[in-house]
């Protein structure tokens, strides 16, 4: 199975490129990086997934403020934690579509 994430920035109709992500099963922190500038992850794509229920952390606030975006305090949205489950094999995609005030995700191809 692999894995896979895609950070688009919906206020500046963007890839969102240096979000820090970390990726835990349980405890045990799995993987952490940045996107790249297509907002992506490659590396996480050579990570052993097996069946179970994870979660992938993005740090949403932090890049905002790096885009010069005046954000109240505290913020909105300052991490945004996904939990999901991997229960068979292919490739499972998660994708983040993001502003300062919302944000949605779906299990992507």
């Amino acid at each position: 199975m692999t894995l896979s994430t895609h950070v688009l920035d919906t206020m500046h109709g963007r890839p969102a490129a240096g979000i820090a992500v970390r990726l835990h099963r349980g405890e045990a922190l799995l993987f952490e990086s940045t996107t790249d500038a297509d907002g992506r992850c490659p590396a996480l794509r050579e990570l052993a997934i097996v069946p179970g229920a994870y979660t992938i952390d993005f740090a949403v606030a932090e890049y905002f403020r790096g885009q010069g975006v005046s954000l109240p305090v505290p913020p909105f949205l300052d991490r945004v934690r996904v939990d999901f489950g991997i229960s068979g094999d292919g490739h499972y995609h998660v994708p983040l579509l993001v502003s300062p005030f919302g944000y949605s995700t779906y299990r992507g191809s």
